[in-house]
């Protein structure tokens, strides 16, 4: 039995589909919904003695649609344990919002849930609120850059944005202050915070990211927001292997 050296055309159509798969390079991306996801920001330190008990229930929303966050802060390097994951930008930030909710005072552990400060653990992915915005994120060229189109529903005038950059399976074993003695595990640990302005109508925006690092999962988040109320008009959450 002999066989034709000349290939059909299914044959030849067969071997270059799995070609123009391999070239084709996989789509990062998610888009928002028509409900707001609920944007949870923790504000923690390591020197904090009430703090870890608020971190290990943070780790339980990973995989929740939730955008969570954990900003550390550096108030209780003083005591003698000096938090790494701690900056001054993330204590203004605290303060920033204590300003909006007519708070006297900041404190650790604190929990804001969109925009408002927040001690009901029972509700935090209660998702009613229609979304003010639509988003569309995903990655661009390389590992770490990332574009998003965000659209602002009719009526809204203004949205302000920020991106950051979240990581889990972080650890440190504390030699002094409150926490001595203690092995603290965190999650959602903010590595980065960028703040990109006020903006009207339809707008794309680009971020570059610090580098990913294989032992810590990330998550690359967008929040928009009313630029009055701190209020988020909607948000996303971007995980990519």
């Amino acid at each position: 039995m002999s066989f034709s050296k000349r290939p059909s055309s299914l044959f030849a159509l067969a071997i270059s589909l799995p070609l123009t798969a391999l070239a084709a390079s996989p789509t990062c991306e998610v888009k928002s919904g028509d409900k707001i996801t609920p944007v949870l920001e923790l504000y923690t330190s390591e020197g904090c003695s009430s703090c870890p008990p608020a971190d290990q229930w943070l780790s339980t929303l990973k995989g929740q649609p939730v955008v969570a966050q954990a900003f550390h802060v550096g108030y209780w390097d003083y005591i003698g344990w000096v938090d790494r994951f701690a900056t001054r930008a993330n204590t203004t930030r605290q303060r920033e919002i204590a300003s909006i909710n007519h708070l006297r005072n900041i404190y650790t552990p604190q929990f804001v849930r969109n925009g408002q400060d927040w001690r009901d653990y029972t509700r935090v992915l209660d998702s009613t609120m229609p979304a003010k915005a639509n988003i569309v994120m995903q990655r661009t060229q390389g590992a770490d850059s990332f574009k998003a189109m965000v659209t602002p529903a009719s009526g809204v005038e203004s949205w302000s944005a920020y991106w950051s950059v979240t990581e889990h399976g972080h650890s440190s074993r504390v030699k002094a202050g409150e926490n001595s003695g203690e092995f603290l595990k965190h999650d959602f640990v903010v590595r980065q915070h960028t703040s990109v302005g006020t903006y009207q109508g339809a707008q794309t925006l680009n971020f570059s990211s610090i580098a990913a690092q294989a032992e810590h999962p990330r998550q690359i988040n967008l929040v928009v927001s009313d630029p009055k109320t701190g209020a988020p008009l909607q948000a996303v959450s971007l995980s990519c292997s």
